[in-house]
């Protein structure tokens, strides 16, 4: 087996052969180079790095991995996956699912490449997948590993997972009710679901109280899976957890600070924020993942509502909360804690926004709450930090104008006839129209000199990577096909 290094420098180039300046492409700290002969030439050696082969210089690789977080562009959702040092895998969310995206893409193509092209597998091994609430902007690109109607957009041959994590909300059905989270008693939510028996329990078509639309059929995939379910939580009078197998002495550390729950006459209830949409977003997981000195803080949809409540619950821990780098809170919703903020002061806020204009996501006076609450470092009469991105704004185009059509060897009756049309204000083009989420999508049409095609999509990812003392941010520059890096130091 080729051995396997990690860039230790901020960027450097795979080139197409040992000697010549033609970059394959550029390489980004830490990225993973498979070193494919001992033969150097002019300080080169042969190379597969991000799926591609060429050159790269012997001194700029090493032996040290980094923790990677890579918060992919999804449109509207999240979806994060994180690669610790020790080459664990955890999926957070994923967007919504492919069938329901205008662009037809979720974080599972991503995690496809990631293991397909990027490490050369021919299968995806996740050792923790976790939905941080059950709102199908987060849960649908999970369930696109799974589910059997999407096997042809997954290149590898097969997916495992190993444990499964969830908040413990959940939609359900009952007969005289179509969907909603189950009943509430003095301000709190009542069914939560648990381990395997509750899944299997929300899944019997007998149960009295049953799991609802798509949210059933990604949970009876997720059992399918043969996956550890659990529900995580934390509860103020029995102290913080850890997400199983990353507690506090490991190297990487997970820190499960939400959903709170109280126990309330022996059974865990969740709070009740209000409307569904308040209930399934309030109850979010919160994590905070520690790393050396680096601290990085997921926090789903939570809204100002459930912030204030946490803010309340943690009146004595609220420096639990602090980090060097938040992933904002929903996808840049003004329905948010300015005091919440403050309290992370983040070095730098990750905001994972989608297209759709309904939304307006993210909001302008959020942007300027994530500047003003930021940890502020000024070097050479420049702003360091804060630094503030957003998948949405990452994401770039490349537009064509369409002139003619061509169609070989088109059937008219029992003949063939070759087909070109020219004539852009007399030729219409159909097509289906969908907005993020939208179950079904609109019929439009437009003529030829009014349309535009999409050449190609560059997408926002977001690449955050420590060693546990400095922190990278980085987004690709598609123009000149080069990263574009910003870096500061852990201040913890």
């Amino acid at each position: 087996m080729a051995p396997i290094k990690y860039l230790k420098t901020e960027t450097a180039n795979l080139y197409g052969d040992e000697t010549s300046n033609k970059v394959i492409t550029e390489l980004l700290w830490g990225d993973r180079i498979e070193i494919l002969s001992t033969t150097v030439t002019d300080g080169r050696v042969k190379a597969k790095a991000r799926g591609k082969y060429g050159f790269i210089k012997e001194s700029v690789y090493g032996e040290e991995p980094l923790l990677e977080l890579y918060l992919i562009d999804v449109g509207q959702g999240d979806g994060i996956l994180i690669v610790t040092p020790d080459r664990e895998h955890i999926l957070l969310d994923g967007g919504y699912n492919r069938s329901v995206q205008p662009h037809k893409k979720s974080a599972a193509d991503f995690v496809d490449w990631k293991f397909k092209k990027d490490y050369g597998l021919d299968k995806i091994d996740l050792d923790v997948m976790i939905a941080s609430h059950c709102d199908a902007d987060h849960y649908g690109g999970l369930w696109d590993l799974f589910n059997p109607a999407e096997k042809l957009n997954i290149d590898c041959s097969s997916v495992s997972l190993k444990n499964f994590y969830h908040a413990g909300v959940s939609w359900w059905k009952s007969a005289s009710n179509s969907r909603f989270l189950g009943s509430k008693d003095n301000g709190y939510l009542n069914e939560l679901i648990e381990g395997k028996d509750s899944v299997q329990k929300g899944l019997d078509p007998s149960s009295a109280l049953k799991f609802q639309g798509n949210w059933a059929t990604f949970m009876q995939c997720i059992l399918n899976s043969g996956a550890n379910i659990k529900r995580i939580s934390y509860n103020p009078d029995k102290g913080f957890e850890y997400l199983p197998g990353f507690e506090q002495d490991k190297k990487t550390a997970i820190k499960i600070l939400g959903p709170i729950e109280q126990t309330i006459s022996g059974k865990s209830k969740l709070k009740d924020f209000g409307s569904d949409s308040q209930n399934t977003n309030g109850n979010s997981v919160l994590l905070r993942v520690d790393y050396g000195r680096a601290k990085i803080l997921l926090t789903g949809d939570l809204n100002k509502k459930s912030e204030q409540y946490i803010l309340d619950k943690m009146s004595g821990n609220r420096l639990e909360l602090s980090a060097d780098v938040a992933k904002s809170c929903h996808h840049g919703s003004d329905d948010c804690s300015y005091e919440f903020m403050e309290c992370i002061q983040a070095s730098a806020n990750v905001i994972s926004s989608g297209d759709d204009e309904a939304h307006s996501h993210p909001r302008p006076n959020i942007v300027a709450t994530c500047g003003i609450t930021g940890y502020r470092i000024i070097q050479d009469d420049e702003v360091l930090t804060p630094l503030i991105y957003s998948t949405e704004i990452s994401r770039s185009y490349k537009l064509g104008d369409p002139y003619k059509i061509e169609c070989k060897d088109y059937p008219v009756g029992s003949q063939t006839i070759n087909v070109r049309l020219e004539d852009k204000a007399k030729t219409n083009i159909y097509y289906k129209q969908r907005s993020s989420g939208a179950l079904n999508a609109s019929d439009k049409f437009k003529n030829l000199d009014k349309i535009k095609v999409v050449d190609t999509i560059v997408y926002g990812l977001v690449n955050v990577r420590t060693d546990g003392n400095k922190i990278l941010c980085a987004t690709l520059n598609e123009g000149k096909s080069k990263w574009e890096v910003q870096t500061f130091n852990s201040r913890f």
